[in-house]
């Protein structure tokens, strides 16, 4: 994370390249501790002393595991000052009590004890802690956690699918409010289990219901007049009503959104709701949404490994994007098409992998995007590694930040133009210009120097 007054100390503390007299002189400097703690792999002896030297408890939260090494690992817990030596426990011990979530390692680190006993320690903070990060938990212990005393931990237990819920126990789970919601998503339910619930009138519980994929067809007729939104999406995706009675529903959420409903932009535009099942319905089946009205069903057909040409044909010429780049991530995909779609809308960076790493994509054309007057599309010339420094300058002379930070971040970037990135008034350039590993020791020197390091 930049440090927004000092931005070059902090990005020079994330260097790779910085040798460890220059991570040392950082340690001395709040901005260069800010970098050098999120810095990725493990520091150097000296180095984590001397964050531990300036940075006192604060540093020493990051300074654990493969962070720091066996030999450091010791020095710390053998530290005079108890606020050092107990800082990353009382960190985690403190994120349990509140309830922020954590790695089951990280558990076992701090308590000294293998997850199976942490799993019936006496705090129940802790127990549910266990049960939300410890994800490949046996069957036996997933059964005391559902049978705890405490109702906390027994939402823990079941708010992810898995490990999953024995048989046994559904209608117990069905029937205690503290997991009611959790486990109404995905258990097979008979109608009388499914009447009760709903009698409940909780809204999380009817929420879940009615996106679970095991409802019924009379299951579905029951909840087909519910005029609360997110339940008339849930039904409109479900392979238990006909083609009319689908548009109908959204077509009522639809103008309950226009009409300036929150809860109707959220159930259209935020719910989870998909319809799954037509992921493994029969090929033909399948294909008869290719003409849906609504883009969700053609958005899951375009994840079928096993369409004809001519459906991936019509799913390529989609008149919405988000079905275009599904269908664009199959793998025999053309290359016209991947460079038609990036050209017309560049990359979704939250989705991986990239569709520039498609290995049908022509690498060979990156450096033509430079020419592209939309910046989110122009910014994909910089995933070409050797682009050269011609075309860096005219990306880094951009009024848009996202392209001068593209270039900050680029491999082929000269010293020159990172002098430039460094002084520039965005402070996430000037952060990354300065953890750019091709950065020159003689201008690490110089950010140390003007910082009086």
């Amino acid at each position: 994370m930049v440090h927004l007054r000092q931005p070059q100390l902090s990005g020079l503390g994330r260097n790779p390249a910085a040798p460890v007299d220059v991570m040392v002189r950082l340690a001395t400097h709040a901005a260069g501790r800010h970098g050098l703690t999120v810095r990725e792999g493990q520091l150097p002896d000296t180095v984590a002393w001397a964050l531990l030297t300036y940075g006192g408890s604060d540093s020493a939260i990051s300074l654990h595991g493969h962070r720091v090494s066996p030999a450091m690992r010791r020095r710390i817990a053998a530290h005079p000052d108890p606020a050092i030596r107990d800082a990353y426990a009382d960190f985690i011990r403190n994120s349990v009590d509140i309830g922020v979530s954590l790695g089951i390692e990280a558990l076992v680190e701090v308590y000294g004890r293998p997850s199976a006993e942490l799993a019936v320690s006496s705090d129940p903070k802790l127990r549910a802690m266990v049960a939300k990060s410890w994800r490949d938990r046996p069957m036996a212990v997933q059964v005391a956690l559902l049978n705890d005393a405490d109702p906390v931990v027994r939402g823990a237990a079941t708010w992810e699918e898995h490990p999953g819920i024995p048989p046994e126990y559904y209608e117990r789970c069905l029937c205690d409010p503290a997991v009611q919601a959790h486990v109404a998503r995905h258990l097979p339910l008979t109608f009388e289990q499914f009447e009760q619930i709903l009698a409940t009138g909780n809204e999380a519980v009817l929420h879940a219901v009615a996106g679970n994929p095991h409802v019924t067809a009379d299951m579905v007729a029951r909840l087909q007049n519910s005029t609360d939104p997110s339940v008339r999406v849930a039904v409109a995706y479900s392979r238990h009503v006909t083609p009319d009675t689908r548009d109908h529903l959204l077509a009522l959420v639809t103008a309950e959104e226009a009409a300036g409903s929150t809860d109707a932009y959220v159930a259209l535009h935020w719910s989870h709701y998909e319809p799954n099942w037509l992921r493994d319905a029969p090929l033909a089946e399948r294909l008869t949404y290719l003409d849906c009205p609504h883009a969700v069903f053609r958005n899951v057909l375009a994840g079928s490994p096993d369409l004809p040409d001519e459906a991936w044909k019509r799913l390529d010429d989609d008149q919405d994007v988000f079905v275009r780049r599904t269908a664009a991530r199959r793998p025999h995909t053309p290359p016209q098409i991947l460079l038609r779609l990036l050209r017309s809308h560049g990359e979704l960076r939250h989705i991986r992998p990239l569709l520039v790493d498609h290995p049908n994509f022509p690498r060979q054309a990156l450096r033509s995007f430079v020419d592209e007057a939309d910046p989110r599309v122009r910014v994909l010339a910089l995933e070409d590694p050797d682009l050269p420094v011609s075309q860096l300058l005219r990306l880094a002379a951009c009024e848009d930040s996202s392209l001068r930070r593209g270039v900050a971040r680029h491999p082929n970037v000269t010293a020159d133009l990172l002098e430039q990135l460094l002084a520039d008034p965005d402070p996430n350039i000037a952060d990354d210009a300065a953890a750019n590993p091709v950065l020159p020791r003689a201008q690490m020197d110089q950010i140390l120097i003007a910082a009086g390091l």
